[in-house]
């Protein structure tokens, strides 16, 4: 394998084949203090050395077409004192829909500078084939239960066991010694943590609040697919769970859920789910003293784009 030439160190050094797609790319402009690897030997060596002078690794994956708040990340990891290692790759297991997955954006030069400038040290872009090496079967036999079934599992069948494997088979090619997950994936974030669990693992898994943009929709990926139109209409789903947060302290949960239901729709949504639930378990409450932890969850199409969201109740 070639490698790019060294650089003195205010500048980036690519380790990767300078004829692939991704080297003709990244050598296009020149980024400065940060490591890319597009293989798994290559990137292990790295933090193998990063690892043997005393640093520690905080591990944040993403698929790319980043906004603030996967850059919130890698400045956690950072503010937690570790080496900040991100991931892109557009994991397709994880798509029960074949078009979204082709439509699912992909800009890794714009990534790749947005990271660098949030102070990531690390980033590992691998093909599909470094993730799952042909003729190799990683998926991950672990029993999810009732998180799995709520919720996303109705509406995505297969999608968390996609989900698992790859987080799974990254964490092991990566070793992190925190793994950096944002809030507004609830479910998938509350399935990560009872994957580590079942494994068992000592990655320390570090939930990043939401951040949302001024007029409160969720940071996404999938925003910048949305029409103006819809767009405008979005923000309404934050909104509905601020009503729904209210009204859960004195009203049953059946009756808050049909109403925000109702609003998402009346702004010209379509609702798939409004649930509240128990944070820990994702099972339904219907009481505010019905756990200690209670969180509201919902998903919506806006047009054609499907986005998620979620508000911690009570906690």
């Amino acid at each position: 394998m070639r490698h790019a030439p060294f650089f003195p160190f205010d500048c980036l050094i690519l380790f990767i084949p300078l004829a692939s797609p991704l080297g003709k790319l990244l050598t296009a402009r020149r980024l400065l203090r940060m490591h890319i690897f597009e293989t798994v030997e290559l990137l292990q060596k790295h933090l193998s050395t990063l690892r043997a002078d005393g640093h520690t690794i905080g591990f944040a994956p993403t698929m790319g077409a980043l906004h603030e708040g996967h850059l919130a990340l890698i400045k956690m990891a950072n503010a937690a004192g570790h080496k900040a290692v991100a991931s892109i790759f557009v994991n397709p297991t994880q798509f029960n829909d074949p078009k979204d997955l082709e439509k699912y954006p992909r800009m890794p030069e714009r990534d790749a500078e947005l990271l660098k400038d949030a102070g990531c040290e690390v980033l590992f872009m691998p093909p599909v084939q470094e993730v799952y090496p042909p003729g190799k079967d990683l998926t991950i036999q672990l029993d999810f239960g009732t998180l799995a079934q709520v919720m996303e599992g109705r509406f995505r069948p297969g999608h968390f066991s996609g989900m698992a494997t790859v987080v799974h088979r990254l964490l092991d090619i990566v070793h992190p010694d925190a793994l950096f997950m944002g809030q507004k994936d609830y479910q998938q974030l509350s399935i990560v943590r009872d994957m580590l669990r079942q494994i068992p693992s000592l990655i320390q898994l570090v939930m990043c609040p939401t951040l949302r943009e001024p007029d409160g929709l969720a940071m996404s990926s999938r925003n910048m697919r949305l029409t103006p139109a819809m767009r405008a209409n979005a923000p309404v789903i934050y909104e509905t769970l601020l009503s729904s947060q209210k009204a859960f302290k004195t009203r049953l949960a059946n009756f808050v859920e049909k109403e925000a239901l109702d609003q998402l729709a009346a702004a010209g949504l379509r609702p798939e789910y409004f649930e509240i639930v128990d944070g820990v378990t994702l099972q339904p409450v219907h009481h505010y003293a019905d756990a200690p932890l209670i969180v509201a969850c919902t998903a919506a199409f806006a047009g054609e784009i499907r986005l998620i969201d979620n508000l911690v109740l009570k906690g």
